[in-house]
């Protein structure tokens, strides 16, 4: 049996040329007012650690656990990262935007000192001093306009602290507080 869908309006066809007529950097500030937690994902390529910046991480599934963050189809680190066969999420503490940063950059040695880590118990570097590590295996890849969703199964996660999380916002790596608690 096979489902009809409804035919669009003129209306709702004039409102989707509208939407795809949006201009990149029209959408890149309405999106920036949206507060992201931000998280560096590592991997072991080749003998080599690569990793990168992402603030698009969100968690997908509890059974199977899985977790999902999206890369920009130009990312040089993206080719090193697929052929690992796991990587690591590293979720970032308020005060390691300076680490953010350098994970962000380009032809910079992103593992050099200052940048503290430690291989993984599967070879994945680990950064020391962030909220929780997740240990993931590559579990689906889709191309998605200009990035690249990628899916994990999380075989292992750790948290190490309790601490307040760093967030993107509006451009800016920032810190997170909380709204004191109303008592009854």
């Amino acid at each position: 049996m096979t489902e009809t869908l409804p035919a669009r309006s003129s209306g709702s066809r004039r409102a989707m040329g509208a939407a795809r007529a949006l201009d990149a950097d029209g959408f890149r500030r309405a999106l920036a007012v949206h507060a992201a937690g931000v998280v560096v994902i590592t991997a072991q390529s080749r003998s080599v650690p690569v990793g990168l910046t992402a603030t698009s991480f969100s968690s997908v599934s509890l059974d199977p656990p899985l977790v999902s963050f999206y890369v920009d189809r130009s990312s040089t680190t993206w080719p090193a990262l697929r052929a690992a066969d796991h990587f690591a999420v590293n979720v970032l503490a308020s005060d390691q935007a300076e680490l953010a940063s350098r994970f962000a950059r380009k032809d910079v040695d992103r593992f050099a000192e200052p940048t503290r880590w430690r291989p993984g118990p599967l070879g994945a570097p680990l950064l020391q001093d962030v909220s929780a590590h997740l240990i993931c295996l590559p579990h689906e890849t889709v191309d998605v306009g200009d990035h690249i969703l990628v899916v994990g199964l999380v075989a292992e996660a750790r948290v190490h602290g309790q601490g307040r999380p760093l967030l993107y916002h509006q451009g800016r790596f920032g810190r997170f507080i909380a709204h004191p608690e109303e008592r009854a």
